[in-house]
Protein backbone atom coordinates (compact mmCIF):
# COMPACT_ATOMS: atom_id res chain seq x y z
CA UNK A 1 0.00 0.00 0.00
CA UNK A 2 2.99 2.31 0.43
CA UNK A 3 3.30 2.76 -3.34
CA UNK A 4 -0.34 3.83 -3.55
CA UNK A 5 0.32 6.47 -0.89
CA UNK A 6 3.50 7.63 -2.63
CA UNK A 7 1.72 8.01 -5.98
CA UNK A 8 -1.19 9.92 -4.45
CA UNK A 9 1.29 12.19 -2.64
CA UNK A 10 3.02 13.06 -5.93
CA UNK A 11 -0.40 13.68 -7.47
CA UNK A 12 -1.35 16.09 -4.67
CA UNK A 13 1.99 17.91 -4.95
CA UNK A 14 1.26 18.54 -8.61
CA UNK A 15 -2.22 19.86 -7.82
CA UNK A 16 -0.76 22.19 -5.18
CA UNK A 17 1.93 23.50 -7.53
CA UNK A 18 -0.77 24.34 -10.05
CA UNK A 19 -2.14 26.90 -7.58
CA UNK A 20 1.23 28.69 -7.26
CA UNK A 21 1.49 31.65 -9.72
CA UNK A 22 5.22 31.08 -10.30
CA UNK A 23 4.42 27.85 -12.16
CA UNK A 24 3.26 28.65 -15.69
CA UNK A 25 0.53 26.73 -17.48
CA UNK A 26 3.03 24.79 -19.60
CA UNK A 27 4.99 23.54 -16.56
CA UNK A 28 3.32 20.14 -16.88
CA UNK A 29 4.49 19.78 -20.47
CA UNK A 30 8.06 20.70 -19.48
CA UNK A 31 8.03 17.92 -16.87
CA UNK A 32 6.64 15.46 -19.42
CA UNK A 33 9.36 16.39 -21.91
CA UNK A 34 11.98 15.60 -19.28
CA UNK A 35 10.43 12.16 -18.84
CA UNK A 36 10.30 11.44 -22.58
CA UNK A 37 13.86 12.57 -23.29
CA UNK A 38 15.60 11.51 -20.06
CA UNK A 39 13.74 9.32 -17.54
CA UNK A 40 12.06 6.84 -19.88
CA UNK A 41 15.08 6.28 -22.18
CA UNK A 42 17.22 5.68 -19.08
CA UNK A 43 14.74 3.07 -17.84
CA UNK A 44 14.71 1.36 -21.24
CA UNK A 45 18.52 1.18 -21.34
CA UNK A 46 18.54 -0.16 -17.79
CA UNK A 47 15.84 -2.84 -18.07
CA UNK A 48 16.08 -4.30 -21.58
CA UNK A 49 19.56 -5.85 -21.16
CA UNK A 50 18.21 -7.86 -18.19
CA UNK A 51 15.57 -9.65 -20.28
CA UNK A 52 15.83 -13.43 -20.09
CA UNK A 53 13.74 -15.34 -22.64
CA UNK A 54 12.16 -18.62 -21.50
CA UNK A 55 9.71 -20.86 -23.39
CA UNK A 56 7.77 -22.03 -20.33
CA UNK A 57 6.68 -18.51 -19.39
CA UNK A 58 4.37 -17.94 -22.35
CA UNK A 59 1.35 -16.72 -20.37
CA UNK A 60 2.94 -13.62 -18.78
CA UNK A 61 4.73 -12.99 -22.08
CA UNK A 62 1.70 -13.23 -24.38
CA UNK A 63 -1.08 -12.02 -22.07
CA UNK A 64 -0.24 -8.28 -22.28
CA UNK A 65 -0.25 -8.43 -26.08
CA UNK A 66 -3.58 -10.26 -26.15
CA UNK A 67 -5.02 -7.62 -23.82
CA UNK A 68 -3.53 -4.85 -25.98
CA UNK A 69 -5.16 -6.29 -29.11
CA UNK A 70 -8.59 -6.82 -27.51
CA UNK A 71 -8.58 -3.42 -25.78
CA UNK A 72 -7.46 -1.66 -28.95
CA UNK A 73 -10.18 -3.29 -31.06
CA UNK A 74 -12.80 -2.39 -28.42
CA UNK A 75 -11.68 1.24 -28.31
CA UNK A 76 -11.75 1.54 -32.12
CA UNK A 77 -15.24 0.02 -32.23
CA UNK A 78 -16.55 2.36 -29.51
CA UNK A 79 -14.85 5.32 -31.18
CA UNK A 80 -16.84 4.77 -34.36
CA UNK A 81 -20.04 3.94 -32.48
CA UNK A 82 -19.87 6.97 -30.15
CA UNK A 83 -18.17 9.25 -32.71
CA UNK A 84 -15.19 10.22 -30.55
CA UNK A 85 -12.77 12.74 -31.99
CA UNK A 86 -9.20 11.76 -32.95
CA UNK A 87 -7.48 13.09 -29.79
CA UNK A 88 -9.90 11.16 -27.56
CA UNK A 89 -9.50 7.99 -29.59
CA UNK A 90 -5.72 8.32 -29.56
CA UNK A 91 -5.70 8.96 -25.82
CA UNK A 92 -7.77 5.87 -25.04
CA UNK A 93 -5.83 3.71 -27.51
CA UNK A 94 -2.62 4.72 -25.76
CA UNK A 95 -3.71 4.44 -22.12
CA UNK A 96 -6.28 1.64 -21.92
CA UNK A 97 -4.27 -1.27 -23.42
CA UNK A 98 -1.26 -0.63 -21.17
CA UNK A 99 -1.26 -0.79 -17.39
CA UNK A 100 0.89 0.44 -14.54
CA UNK A 101 2.49 -2.98 -14.31
CA UNK A 102 5.82 -2.03 -12.73
CA UNK A 103 5.67 0.76 -10.14
CA UNK A 104 2.31 -0.41 -8.79
CA UNK A 105 2.38 -3.89 -10.27
CA UNK A 106 5.60 -5.16 -8.71
CA UNK A 107 4.92 -4.21 -5.07
CA UNK A 108 1.28 -5.26 -5.28
CA UNK A 109 2.18 -8.64 -6.77
CA UNK A 110 4.68 -9.08 -3.94
CA UNK A 111 2.07 -8.04 -1.36
CA UNK A 112 -0.65 -10.36 -2.66
CA UNK A 113 1.37 -13.30 -4.00
CA UNK A 114 4.79 -13.11 -2.33
CA UNK A 115 8.39 -12.59 -3.45
CA UNK A 116 8.49 -15.74 -5.55
CA UNK A 117 5.87 -14.28 -7.94
CA UNK A 118 7.88 -11.16 -8.84
CA UNK A 119 9.66 -12.76 -11.87
CA UNK A 120 6.28 -13.33 -13.53
CA UNK A 121 5.36 -9.67 -12.99
CA UNK A 122 8.73 -8.54 -14.36
CA UNK A 123 8.24 -10.67 -17.48
CA UNK A 124 4.71 -9.31 -18.00
CA UNK A 125 5.99 -5.76 -17.65
CA UNK A 126 9.20 -5.93 -19.66
CA UNK A 127 8.08 -8.15 -22.56
CA UNK A 128 4.58 -6.67 -22.55
CA UNK A 129 3.83 -3.22 -21.18
CA UNK A 130 7.37 -1.92 -21.54
CA UNK A 131 7.93 -3.04 -25.13
CA UNK A 132 4.39 -2.00 -26.07
CA UNK A 133 5.03 1.55 -24.88
CA UNK A 134 8.11 1.87 -27.08
CA UNK A 135 6.59 0.17 -30.15
CA UNK A 136 2.78 0.29 -30.13
CA UNK A 137 2.89 3.59 -28.22
CA UNK A 138 5.15 5.11 -30.85
CA UNK A 139 2.74 4.12 -33.61
CA UNK A 140 -0.33 5.54 -31.83
CA UNK A 141 1.46 8.82 -31.12
CA UNK A 142 2.64 9.07 -34.71
CA UNK A 143 -0.85 8.45 -36.11
CA UNK A 144 -3.00 10.37 -33.64
CA UNK A 145 -0.55 13.02 -32.43
CA UNK A 146 -0.30 16.52 -33.81
CA UNK A 147 1.16 17.02 -37.27
CA UNK A 148 0.46 15.93 -40.84
CA UNK A 149 -0.43 12.26 -41.13
CA UNK A 150 1.53 10.54 -43.91
CA UNK A 151 3.34 7.21 -44.04
CA UNK A 152 6.71 8.96 -44.04
CA UNK A 153 5.64 11.21 -41.15
CA UNK A 154 4.50 8.22 -39.10
CA UNK A 155 7.74 6.30 -39.71
CA UNK A 156 9.79 9.40 -38.93
CA UNK A 157 7.99 9.99 -35.64
CA UNK A 158 8.47 6.36 -34.62
CA UNK A 159 12.19 6.16 -35.34
CA UNK A 160 12.85 9.56 -33.74
CA UNK A 161 10.84 8.80 -30.58
CA UNK A 162 13.48 8.86 -27.78
CA UNK A 163 12.26 5.70 -25.93
CA UNK A 164 12.19 3.80 -29.24
CA UNK A 165 15.75 4.89 -30.05
CA UNK A 166 16.74 3.75 -26.56
CA UNK A 167 15.00 0.41 -27.13
CA UNK A 168 17.03 -0.27 -30.28
CA UNK A 169 20.22 0.85 -28.57
CA UNK A 170 19.47 -1.33 -25.54
CA UNK A 171 19.10 -4.45 -27.70
CA UNK A 172 22.36 -3.62 -29.48
CA UNK A 173 24.12 -3.24 -26.13
CA UNK A 174 22.50 -6.33 -24.58
CA UNK A 175 25.61 -8.55 -24.99
CA UNK A 176 27.74 -6.03 -23.14
CA UNK A 177 27.95 -5.20 -19.43
CA UNK A 178 27.54 -1.55 -18.46
CA UNK A 179 30.32 0.00 -16.35
CA UNK A 180 29.20 0.56 -12.71
CA UNK A 181 29.18 4.34 -13.15
CA UNK A 182 26.83 4.05 -16.15
CA UNK A 183 24.47 1.80 -14.18
CA UNK A 184 24.45 4.30 -11.31
CA UNK A 185 23.65 7.19 -13.66
CA UNK A 186 20.86 5.24 -15.37
CA UNK A 187 19.41 4.20 -12.01
CA UNK A 188 19.27 7.80 -10.80
CA UNK A 189 17.74 9.11 -14.04
CA UNK A 190 15.23 6.23 -14.28
CA UNK A 191 14.15 6.80 -10.66
CA UNK A 192 12.87 10.27 -11.63
CA UNK A 193 10.19 8.82 -13.93
CA UNK A 194 7.35 8.18 -11.46
CA UNK A 195 7.67 11.31 -9.28
CA UNK A 196 8.13 13.67 -12.23
CA UNK A 197 5.30 12.13 -14.27
CA UNK A 198 2.83 11.98 -11.38
CA UNK A 199 3.56 15.57 -10.35
CA UNK A 200 2.96 16.56 -13.98
CA UNK A 201 -0.30 14.58 -14.02
CA UNK A 202 -1.40 16.23 -10.78
CA UNK A 203 -0.52 19.63 -12.25
CA UNK A 204 -2.75 18.94 -15.26
CA UNK A 205 -5.48 17.01 -13.43
CA UNK A 206 -8.85 18.67 -13.08
CA UNK A 207 -11.75 17.25 -11.10
CA UNK A 208 -14.24 19.42 -12.96
CA UNK A 209 -14.73 17.44 -16.14
CA UNK A 210 -17.42 17.88 -18.76
CA UNK A 211 -20.16 15.26 -19.02
CA UNK A 212 -18.61 14.08 -22.30
CA UNK A 213 -15.18 13.56 -20.72
CA UNK A 214 -16.71 11.86 -17.66
CA UNK A 215 -18.45 9.42 -20.01
CA UNK A 216 -15.20 8.66 -21.85
CA UNK A 217 -13.35 8.35 -18.53
CA UNK A 218 -15.93 5.91 -17.19
CA UNK A 219 -15.87 3.76 -20.32
CA UNK A 220 -12.07 3.71 -20.36
CA UNK A 221 -11.69 2.73 -16.71
CA UNK A 222 -14.41 0.07 -16.88
CA UNK A 223 -12.54 -1.54 -19.78
CA UNK A 224 -9.14 -1.26 -18.06
CA UNK A 225 -10.00 -2.09 -14.45
CA UNK A 226 -12.93 -4.48 -14.89
CA UNK A 227 -13.41 -5.89 -18.39
CA UNK A 228 -9.74 -6.55 -19.24
CA UNK A 229 -8.89 -8.68 -16.19
CA UNK A 230 -12.21 -10.55 -16.40
CA UNK A 231 -11.57 -11.37 -20.05
CA UNK A 232 -8.04 -12.49 -19.14
CA UNK A 233 -9.50 -14.70 -16.41
CA UNK A 234 -12.06 -16.16 -18.83
CA UNK A 235 -9.42 -16.91 -21.48
CA UNK A 236 -7.22 -18.69 -18.95
CA UNK A 237 -10.13 -20.70 -17.54
CA UNK A 238 -11.24 -21.62 -21.05
CA UNK A 239 -7.75 -22.79 -21.92
CA UNK A 240 -7.38 -24.72 -18.67
CA UNK A 241 -4.42 -22.58 -17.67
CA UNK A 242 -3.54 -22.61 -13.99
CA UNK A 243 -0.71 -21.76 -11.64
CA UNK A 244 0.88 -18.69 -10.13
CA UNK A 245 2.24 -17.36 -13.43
CA UNK A 246 -1.33 -17.32 -14.78
CA UNK A 247 -2.75 -15.65 -11.66
CA UNK A 248 -0.09 -12.94 -11.71
CA UNK A 249 -0.74 -12.31 -15.41
CA UNK A 250 -4.47 -11.83 -14.80
CA UNK A 251 -3.73 -9.59 -11.81
CA UNK A 252 -1.36 -7.43 -13.89
CA UNK A 253 -4.02 -7.16 -16.60
CA UNK A 254 -6.18 -5.30 -14.07
CA UNK A 255 -3.65 -2.57 -13.25
CA UNK A 256 -4.73 1.07 -13.80
CA UNK A 257 -3.52 3.00 -16.89
CA UNK A 258 0.24 3.38 -17.25
CA UNK A 259 1.73 6.60 -15.87
CA UNK A 260 4.23 6.98 -18.72
CA UNK A 261 1.51 6.50 -21.34
CA UNK A 262 -0.44 9.31 -19.68
CA UNK A 263 2.59 11.59 -19.94
CA UNK A 264 2.95 10.79 -23.63
CA UNK A 265 -0.74 11.46 -24.30
CA UNK A 266 -0.61 14.80 -22.52
CA UNK A 267 2.56 15.83 -24.32
CA UNK A 268 1.04 14.90 -27.70
CA UNK A 269 -2.11 16.90 -26.81
CA UNK A 270 -4.27 13.78 -26.97
CA UNK A 271 -7.17 14.87 -24.74
CA UNK A 272 -4.86 16.01 -21.86
CA UNK A 273 -7.64 16.36 -19.26
CA UNK A 274 -8.91 12.86 -20.05
CA UNK A 275 -5.38 11.40 -19.96
CA UNK A 276 -4.63 12.97 -16.57
CA UNK A 277 -7.97 11.77 -15.18
CA UNK A 278 -7.45 8.22 -16.47
CA UNK A 279 -4.09 8.00 -14.68
CA UNK A 280 -5.02 9.81 -11.46
CA UNK A 281 -8.53 8.50 -10.89
CA UNK A 282 -7.55 5.07 -12.24
CA UNK A 283 -4.96 4.67 -9.48
CA UNK A 284 -7.48 5.68 -6.82
CA UNK A 285 -10.17 3.27 -8.07
CA UNK A 286 -7.67 0.42 -8.27
CA UNK A 287 -7.59 0.47 -4.46
CA UNK A 288 -11.00 -1.20 -4.74
CA UNK A 289 -10.82 -3.23 -7.97
CA UNK A 290 -7.49 -5.02 -7.43
CA UNK A 291 -8.34 -6.64 -4.06
CA UNK A 292 -11.65 -7.81 -5.55
CA UNK A 293 -9.83 -9.21 -8.58
CA UNK A 294 -7.43 -11.10 -6.31
CA UNK A 295 -10.37 -12.78 -4.58
CA UNK A 296 -11.60 -14.05 -7.95
CA UNK A 297 -8.31 -15.76 -8.78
Amino acid sequence: MDNFIIVITYLVIGMILKQIPDFKEDAGNVLNLFVIYVSLPALVLLKIPDLVFSKYLLVPTLMPWVMLFLSGVTILFLSKLLKWDRPTTGCLLLLIPMGNTSFLGFPLVEAFFGNQAIPYAVLYDQLGSFLALATYGSIILAIYGTGKITTIAVIKKIILFPPFISLILAFILKPFVYPPIVINILNVLASTLVPVVMIAVGFQLTLFLSKKVISQLGIGLVIKLVAAPLVALFICKLGGLEGEAVQVSIFEAGMPPMISAGALAILANLAPSLAAALVGIGIILSFVTLPILYQLL
